[in-house]
């Protein structure tokens, strides 16, 4: 008997659902025509039969019917909470785009440490739940089995069994099937849906990680070169200091000597001093001595003066001649007296000599007493510029002290800021370790194909930063060929399990079941030519439930349009069972 298939029934959708048991109703038709050569079953029987399935069919256009308006509703309400979820979204971005101008403060920053130890904590209940899906995957491949061989004895004791009500039972044991198969797939579905949401979500965090660390390592090299100019800076202060601080001392070391030496020259001034007020004092007692004695000269020439007019009276010329001789003589002796020099030419000598030195000592006061003013002036100088050095010196002082204040603050705060950027970036260099290492494990156990990559990276080994996309495109390529071959062996086996009663109904030997093609969402249509063009976007993205419908429903209609192919007999299909076990084992 000819295998009939039977695609899945949706109820969201009667009217695709109609026409698809529309279809199972003819083949079942066509399939009743071909068993009746080969069985004793009447037309009316047939009639009776066909009357039943077209009443039962029409049952469910009518359920069908009220579940499309059900369904009807139920989608203008998601468009509702769609709608209203995308002015939510709306507003979740305009507040986004507020926090964005947040996202440098150091509250964010802490909060970016938080989040890096959940993303770490996440990854490791990934890994976590990854073990766990592996056991329960294992699991439910020996559930599978443990049913596929209860339906095998189920089956063959249908066999055993027989009766005219096999059909109608064959038909809701279809129904069931068809059902767990939808629940199956819908399962898969959102468990890839899932992983793709995951995988995207590990994505946009990768990125976000490298944009932060280009950020940090802008901000990481401006700090040095800040740092290098500020040292630099500093080193030129300190040269103008040290500089100045020399300066400072070889003024004070010339002050001081311009100290001692005035000290000096004062002191040998006031010795000086002292010996010429004592040569002053010396020739004013012996001025006023002469000018005393000069004063009696006067005198007594005055006396001379009136001896000789009145000796002119009486003696012209000799009378006035010998007093001139005796006043001369008298003031000479009383020269001699004061002078107690007898010897009148030594006494005229002596006197001009005296003359003479008076003469000099007071050409040698005057001179003094200008060496004295400049020294005096040269002193004020001297002093004004010890003042000026001394004021200058604290201003210098009190500056440099402020520069390397500043400058020791701004040491601080550089180092601060790039200690903070080294540990952002130990940070973040740490979780992309992580994910590096966590890609290159998930790389390694689903086994991909590393002469891919290979090609594609030229030869480099192991999971950099730059190829760490490339890898996890070629980890969910094959995920995607992973799920659709676990998907194609679990519907063809329990497929093939569960057609097989439906040749007891013409008492003829049992033929093997035609393959069904579960065709997963994301990929391409094995019949389609023209359709790989479609969007690459179905490959990251999850599909709605109208898009799934809309890919099945071409698929069953490509399969119609095939040829249909008989089918091998039992004994192959034994033979095939046979070698499918043992490459298994």
């Amino acid at each position: 008997m000819a295998a009939v298939f039977c695609p899945p029934v949706n109820v969201r959708n009667p009217k695709e659902n109609s026409r698809v048991l529309f279809i199972i109703l003819q083949r079942l038709i066509k399939m009743h025509r071909i068993q009746s050569r080969h069985s004793v079953m009447s037309d009316i029987e047939m009639d009776g039969l066909a009357e039943q399935e077209l009443e039962k069919l029409q049952r469910q256009y009518r359920v069908m019917d009220g579940d499309r308006r059900a369904y009807c509703e139920e989608s203008q309400n998601v468009i509702r909470k769609q709608q209203d979820q995308i002015a939510q979204l709306d507003q979740e971005i305009r507040e986004l785009q507020k926090e964005l101008g947040l996202a440098g403060s150091k509250q964010n920053y802490q909060k970016d440490n938080k989040n890096t130890d959940s993303l770490v904590k996440l990854l490791e209940k990934q890994n976590t739940l990854k073990t766990q899906y592996d056991e329960e995957k294992k699991l439910m491949q020996d559930l599978n089995r443990q049913i596929k061989q209860m339906e095998q004895s189920k089956s063959r004791e249908r066999q055993t069994m027989g009766g005219t009500n096999m059909q109608h039972q064959v038909q809701v044991q279809l129904g069931k099937q068809i059902r767990v198969m939808e629940n199956r797939l819908d399962k898969k579905t959102t468990q890839f849906n899932n992983f793709l949401a995951k995988n995207a979500k590990l994505r946009d965090e990768i990125d976000h990680a490298r944009k932060v660390r280009t950020i940090f390592g802008g901000e990481y090299r401006k700090l040095e070169g800040n740092l290098a100019e500020l040292k630099k800076e500093m080193g030129e202060i300190i040269e103008t200091s040290s500089a100045a601080y020399d300066a400072r001392d070889e003024a004070q070391s010339k002050m001081i000597a311009l100290k001692e030496k005035a000290d000096k020259d004062l002191l040998q001034y006031n010795m000086e001093l002292k010996e010429l007020i004592r040569i002053i004092d010396h020739d004013r007692k012996l001025k006023e001595f002469m000018r005393v004695k000069g004063e009696e000269r006067a005198d007594l020439a005055d006396k001379e003066l009136g001896m000789k007019q009145r000796k002119k009276e009486t003696e012209r010329d000799k009378g006035d001649r010998e007093e001139t001789v005796e006043s001369y003589e008298e003031a000479f002796e009383k020269l001699k007296e004061a002078t107690e020099i007898e010897d009148i030419d030594l006494l005229v000598s002596k006197f001009i000599e005296v003359e003479d030195k008076n003469f000099a000592l007071f050409n040698y006061v005057n001179e003094l007493n200008n060496d004295i003013e400049i020294l005096q002036e040269q002193i004020s100088m001297v002093q004004d510029d010890i003042d000026t050095f001394k004021s200058e010196g604290v201003d210098v002082e009190e500056e440099r002290k402020a520069i390397l204040r500043k400058l020791e603050d701004d040491l601080n705060k550089a180092s601060k800021t790039c200690e903070e950027y080294d540990d952002a970036y130990k940070g973040t260099h740490k979780i992309i370790e992580q994910l590096k290492d966590g890609v290159d494990s998930l790389f390694k156990k689903i086994n991909c194909d590393k002469s891919a990559i290979s090609d594609m990276l030229g030869g480099v080994a192991g999971v950099t930063e730059g190829n760490m996309m490339q890898y996890l495109g070629i980890i969910e390529q094959r995920t995607n060929e992973l799920l659709q071959t676990s998907a194609y062996k679990n519907a063809k086996e329990t497929e093939r399990t569960d057609l097989g009663p439906v040749g007891l109904l013409g008492g003829g030997p049992q033929i093997a079941a035609g393959s069904v093609a579960i065709v997963p969402p994301t990929t391409g249509d094995d019949y389609e030519t023209d359709g790989s063009t479609e969007e690459s976007e179905d490959e990251c993205r999850p599909m709605t439930a109208q898009e799934l419908k809309s890919k099945i429903m071409k698929s069953i209609n490509r399969r119609e349009a095939q040829p249909k192919k008989s089918s091998p007999p039992l004994s192959a299909r034994s033979d095939e069972k046979g070698i499918s076990k043992r490459k298994k084992k």
